[in-house]
């Protein structure tokens, strides 16, 4: 997710890009965007970036030109106008040619020249946006890396404020006091100081001052052998005990690595990843804040982490297990599987109503047991399950009748012994 430093490069991107270009006409929003048009229309107008925590700002300005009043008349833009953009999750420029350009670029800026070439605000997951005729948000703090003294006072001056009771790692993405601070420049700051990422946040910042009297100073460096691999020496920077300094030089770490990172053309990250101490680095820990964001530290996480202690990598290997795998043995396996509860169901409810038969049965009166045997035998299974939905208090109309069915026979037994005398 870009931070601070991703936006900075960002900025520094589109001024280096689009410097000495000339751009015309309407700026073209995707269909399937749901940021609101840019209603931005001129014959030449040119575009300056510049950053400010987790915010870039794009101005277009119109260049001067003897008709004015018939570029008013036009419909043509003559004042500048501040686009703001927030990255999201993905968000990032491109320039390109106009054959070339992405296939999630949701905003575009096309150049006056032939062929020609377009700026485009690329973002795979739609979760950045932009505001036209925008404004830095005044719900943000000063930006940690280019207002380092008034990030600092705010920060120190707002101590008491319930936020500061949340751990220090939780408080560290609160953009109202740490503009620019995201996921990995959290893990990589606590850890440089050593500092537990769930412990109360105003217990760390308490004895700090609102000005840095030891700013010009260098950190100290010692080497430190890595334990898995005892002939590799990293060098790690002991740091003084001051968060609010590292807030303002580890990102500044990040810009000064020269935007290797940042270009999308190259997509080299193997600078930045062997610059990472702490955030996905093999034997680190990690785990899930209050707010769902995935803490990576080293040691005893501290005395305000979540009961619920399961690493995130953890649920990862779980749902892997339980990913689909459409291949044809697991097909089987699930065919097999789900074939068998089947037919066990279906002996279960056989065995239970034959043994609600029995019951049944043992409640007919013996009188009528021998009237089936005289008849011939035992009585049909659907005649039975009328007698179960029945219920037995219709068991003594049922055997009336039967008494009623045995007279005639009866009748021809007195016959019978009176002809025999």
């Amino acid at each position: 997710m870009p931070e601070g430093p991703e936006l900075h490069l960002g900025s520094l991107y589109v001024n280096k890009m689009c410097a000495g270009v000339v751009f015309t006409g309407p700026v073209r929003k995707s269909e399937v965007s749901k940021s609101p048009d840019v209603p931005f229309t001129c014959e030449a107008y040119r575009i300056t970036a510049s950053s400010r925590g987790k915010e870039v700002k794009l101005r277009l300005t119109p260049m001067k030109s003897d008709d004015s009043k018939q570029r008013s008349k036009a419909g043509q833009a003559d004042q500048t106008m501040d686009v703001v953009f927030r990255f999201g999750m993905s968000g990032y420029f491109r320039f390109t040619s106009e054959d070339e350009l992405p296939k999630h670029s949701h905003l575009c800026f096309y150049s006056k020249e032939t062929p020609c070439r377009v700026l485009s605000f690329v973002d795979t997951r739609r979760f950045g946006s932009w505001q036209a005729n925008g404004t830095w948000q005044p719900d943000r703090g000063p930006c940690i890396m280019f207002e380092y003294e008034s990030f600092r006072k705010n920060v120190v001056t707002h101590l008491s404020d319930r936020a500061f009771d949340r751990p220090i790692c939780e408080v560290l993405l609160n953009q109202k006091y740490f503009n620019g601070i995201g996921n990995y420049l959290r893990a990589e700051i606590l850890f440089r100081l050593n500092i537990p990422p769930f412990v109360p946040a105003r217990s760390v910042l308490e004895g700090l001052e609102s000005e840095d009297l030891c700013e010009n100073e260098k950190p100290l460096k010692t080497e430190i052998k890595d334990e898995k691999t005892s002939d590799r020496v990293k060098t790690v920077k002991e740091e003084t005990g001051d968060l609010l300094r590292l807030c303002h030089t580890v990102p500044l770490e990040v810009v000064n690595q020269g935007g290797k990172g940042y270009d999308p053309k190259k997509e080299d990250y193997s600078e930045f990843k062997a610059w990472l101490q702490c955030y996905y680095v093999d034997g680190m820990k990690s785990l899930r804040d209050h707010n769902g964001r995935t803490m990576w530290f080293n040691g005893d996480p501290g005395p305000m982490a979540p009961k619920d202690l399961k690493s995130p990598k953890a649920k990862q290997r779980a749902k892997k297990t339980e990913d689909h795998d459409y291949t044809d043995k697991k097909k089987g396996a699930k065919g097999g599987s789900k074939s068998t509860p089947k037919k066990k169901v279906v002996k279960q409810e056989t065995k239970t109503a034959k043994k609600e038969i029995e019951k049944s049965e043992e409640m007919v009166s013996p009188q009528k047991k021998r009237d089936q045997l005289l008849v011939g035998g035992r009585p049909a299974v659907q005649s039975q399950l009328q007698v179960q939905r029945s219920g037995v208090g219709e068991l003594p109309d049922r055997a009336a009748n039967e008494e009623k069915r045995e007279a005639p026979l009866y009748c021809v037994y007195v016959f019978i012994l009176w002809n025999s005398f």
